[in-house]
This record gives structure tokens, C-alpha cells and sequence, in this order.
């Protein structure tokens, strides 16, 4: 059984996303960019050129974009980025993005647990 990870095609100038193809499994076939251009009418009007397109694993940030309001690419690091509703927020805000929430949180962990290392270095010691 295949897995694929979605596709998300955004405009290389600005981050905005154009297309995000679906994640299939099962007896799927990994289309190539190419044949997604020839497949997806918005795609179609675009100048390949203007197109980037980023490859993500099957399940790949199924967190972030369950709890996000919104992703881009960033245009100067190529990576994706999300907003996330504010829960105290008592009117609309502009979207602020930023790194998925899954690759802090485990930034974070790996942070902790360097400094318990540390410590326990620290308190060995004396």
C-alpha cells in the first residue's frame, strides 16, 4: 500500500498558496509536477516559472494544519509556516505566522532535555 503526501504549489514571490493536492493511500500514483500542471485547471494559468512546489510526507504537519487558520511559504526560507486562531482573541486578527507548531514543540523538548543534562552535570559536580 502507497502512501503520498500532499503537494503544496505557492507563487515563489509572495509564499501564497495556489494548490494543495490531497494525501491518498492505498493503490495511488504519485503524479509528477508535470502532469499536476496538465491535471488542475489553477495550475494551468500559472507560468511554471512563478510556481514553487513543496513535497510533504504522508501525515506530515496533520496537526498543524487541523489547528491552523491559515500557512504559506516563507518566500526567503522555503519552508512552510502557520497562524493559529488566538483563543482570547475577541476580534479578527491578521494572521501572524510562524514555524509549525509540532517542529517548537519538539525544538522545546529537545531544549529541556539538553538543559536537565546540563544540570544534572551541574549538580553532579558539586
Amino acid at each position: 500500500m502507497s502512501q503520498i503526501g500532499k503537494k503544496i504549489y505557492y507563487e515563489k514571490d509572495t509564499g501564497n498558496i495556489i494548490l494543495v493536492t490531497p494525501e491518498q493511500s492505498g493503490d495511488a500514483v504519485e503524479s509528477t509536477i508535470d502532469q499536476d500542471f496538465e491535471k488542475y485547471e489553477v495550475l494551468k494559468q500559472r507560468v511554471r516559472d512563478t510556481v514553487g512546489v513543496i513535497q510533504l510526507e504522508y501525515g506530515q504537519y496533520e496537526q498543524d494544519f487541523a489547528q491552523c487558520n491559515g500557512f504559506r511559504v516563507n518566500p526567503q526560507t522555503l519552508e512552510l509556516e502557520f497562524s493559529y486562531p488566538d483563543p482570547n482573541a475577541t476580534e479578527p486578527q491578521d494572521p501572524v505566522y510562524q514555524k509549525p507548531l509540532t517542529e517548537q514543540l519538539k525544538e522545546t523538548q529537545q531544549a529541556v532535555a539538553e538543559l536537565t543534562s546540563l544540570l544534572s552535570i551541574m549538580n553532579g559536580g558539586m
